[in-house]
């Protein structure tokens, strides 16, 4: 996929050396129905990044152009790639100038028997950058996000994702996230951390808003 180190100081100490990446790549699940299941994902990224290590983001079943964490990784974190693999909005774009904000109206969200052709060709697009980044190890950290809710509407098997781990490369540490994460994924983590949700704003009426939610 020719994803390269991008050679930056970014303010370190003349002293400090490009880190070799790392020995050991262990794979990481964040599941559960609670928040905070990207955002854990996205902060490990940051910290990655801090040491100069390669992150790829690849995340299923998001499609929002104008979420926080595209701008920010454009801005402050080159060592850090993201690419969506799902729905857009029809007002991204006014969103993205501040123009307008997310009415929560899910248009961007998968739902029971409403999948497309195109929800699956846009799986299988990204179901295949994943396997080149993993199995090659050209990221430090791969971080797949919402990979169980692809594979809960069927737009890949549990099988693809086993694939994905077995086949990385051994320096790779892989991050998978999403709820309803298949037990035999489950089986093959060395980390897992569930999200467990205990109140939402959403319960209150409290629509997604902008710098919060995306």
């Amino acid at each position: 996929m020719g994803l390269g180190v991008v050679e930056k100081t970014r303010g370190l100490p003349e002293s400090c050396t490009v880190p070799a990446g790392l020995k050991r790549g262990l794979v990481q699940v964040y599941t559960g129905d609670g928040k905070g299941k990207t955002t854990a994902a996205l902060g490990l990224a940051l910290r990655a990044a801090g040491h100069r290590f390669r992150v790829v983001v690849i995340q299923f079943a998001k499609g929002a152009s104008y979420t926080g964490e595209l701008f920010a990784l454009e801005r402050l974190y080159p060592e850090v790639r993201l690419f969506q693999f799902g729905r857009d909005c029809r007002r991204a774009s006014a969103i993205r100038q501040g123009f307008a904000g997310c009415w929560g109206c899910a248009e961007c969200f998968l739902r029971e028997g409403e999948v497309t052709d195109e929800d699956r060709d846009l799986a299988r697009k990204g179901l295949a950058m994943a396997h080149d980044v993993a199995s090659s190890g050209s990221a430090d950290i791969l971080i797949l996000d919402e990979i169980s809710l692809a594979a809960h509407f069927g737009l890949i098997s549990v099988e693809d994702i086993l694939k994905i781990i077995d086949g990385k490369s051994p320096g790779v540490e892989l991050v998978l996230t999403g709820r309803k994460m298949p037990e035999e994924v489950l089986a093959r983590a060395d980390l897992i951390t569930e999200m467990h949700q205990v109140r939402h704003p959403f319960e209150q009426g409290v629509m997604a808003r902008r710098g919060i939610e995306y």
